[in-house]
């Protein structure tokens, strides 16, 4: 795992718990375990790691749930967005990637805890695309959305 100078940020939904890297590593996944599979109440956790000495909370400090022995995982105890998953003995912290200020610039690179992966899981590219929120029926409900929403914005 290569250590990587890129400065990443991040934080919860609501913006009380925020955090910037001053480096990251090259190590984005997904894990389809059963305990990431509940930890963020979705099918897999996609993560991304930080060293511990490049990690810096700015805003707030988040929740935290010993998952299992040596293991914490961490959460905005306001809104509960899930962020990240933090084994005490590797000197990293793997942050969840939807929670980062541009998720887009870690792609997965490879996916473990594959026993527990949905049967289905491959079929997901062929699902049908409802298309934007924008569009169609749904244009009314995503503009009641966007006038209430108390979204942080993806930045400081």
């Amino acid at each position: 795992m290569r250590r990587l100078p890129i400065t990443a940020t991040g934080g919860c939904q609501c913006g009380a718990v925020r955090y910037r890297a001053s480096a990251m590593l090259d190590n984005a996944h997904l894990c389809h375990c059963r305990m990431c599979q509940k930890a963020t109440g979705n099918l897999f956790a996609a993560l991304v790691a930080a060293p511990d000495d490049a990690l810096e909370w700015t805003r707030s400090t988040p929740a935290t749930f010993e998952s299992s022995a040596g293991v914490e995982r961490g959460f905005c105890a306001q809104c509960g967005t899930p962020l990240f998953y933090h084994a005490h003995a590797n000197g990293r912290t793997n942050l969840t990637i939807g929670s980062l200020d541009d998720p887009a610039a870690f792609a997965p690179q490879s996916q473990m805890g594959t026993e527990a992966r949905m049967p289905w899981f491959d079929k997901l590219p062929s699902l049908h695309d409802e298309g934007e929120t924008e569009a169609g029926d749904n244009a009314e409900w995503a503009a009641a959305i966007r006038r209430t929403s108390r979204q942080h914005p993806d930045h400081d």
